[in-house]
């Protein structure tokens, strides 16, 4: 299971939000690059960068973090936030991305997001899955989580892999920046029903011990944030696991 910390960036600074609520933000680092440089140096090969001000504007902002981690560093970007046109991916890309999620595009303008599949290919394309949970599992959530839609999760997940989407970042709202856990059971569901899939786990991790638990659900990869930044997983820990997969 890879491990990938997450760097959300407003104002070009490293913050945290709780359930995506700007009013939350806290500032952890003025400097991303800084923040990335410790991932690498723990022997980390991948980050998820969130562009938080692209996702309130619907284009791509932040690039320039981007740009600047990606030239000073290895580590494998994937990068959201506010991709909505084509020219907000190419940004991306020729800014150092690997790869770009999209969430809130692959709701709102499928014919768009399936353009990308065809054109990047679905090595380069993540679907993001943000949702609210409920009895069914739970409903797919838009534009920075602002917007709740009325798709249910399993079938969005499952009629865009069958379209080519292999990667899916599956975030459950209610748990992120929470550290309380993940949502193991939905995750388990998931990956029952919806094959093959590379499932990233995202959205409540609190401790070191969720790790093997989620990579023996099947998880292909987990999304790490407030539990690097408030000290409840140490980079160490997290050397130790990538050294002992």
């Amino acid at each position: 299971m890879r491990i990938i910390p997450a760097i959300d960036i407003i104002d070009g600074k490293c913050v945290r939000l709780t359930k995506g609520d700007y009013d939350t933000k806290k500032i952890y680092n003025e400097n991303p690059l800084e923040v990335a440089a410790a991932f690498e140096a723990a022997g980390i090969e991948f980050l998820h960068v969130v562009d938080l001000d692209g996702a309130k504007a619907s284009q791509i902002i932040n690039y320039k973090v981007l740009e600047q981690i990606a030239s000073k560093t290895n580590l494998k970007i994937d990068f959201g936030g506010g991709l909505k046109a084509d020219k907000d991916l190419e940004i991306a890309f020729n800014s150092g991305a690997n790869q770009i999620t999209g969430g809130s595009i692959a709701v709102k303008n499928p014919t768009i997001f399936e353009s990308w599949i065809e054109k990047y290919g679905s090595e380069k394309i993540i679907l993001g899955a943000d949702f609210y949970p409920d009895n069914s599992g739970g409903k797919i959530a838009t534009n920075g989580w602002q917007e709740e839609s009325s798709l249910e999760l399993i079938p969005f997940i499952s009629d865009y892999q069958q379209k080519g989407i292999q990667y899916v970042i599956c975030t459950d709202i209610s748990k992120d920046g929470m550290l309380q856990g993940p949502s193991f059971d939905i995750y388990q569901q998931i990956l029952s029903e919806v094959k093959p899939l590379k499932l990233i786990a995202s959205g409540g991790i609190s401790s070191f011990d969720e790790l093997p638990k989620l990579a023996e659900n099947g998880c292909e990869g987990v999304i790490i944030g407030k539990a690097i930044y408030e000290n409840k997983i140490s980079l160490k820990q997290l050397e130790q696991f990538i050294l002992n997969k």
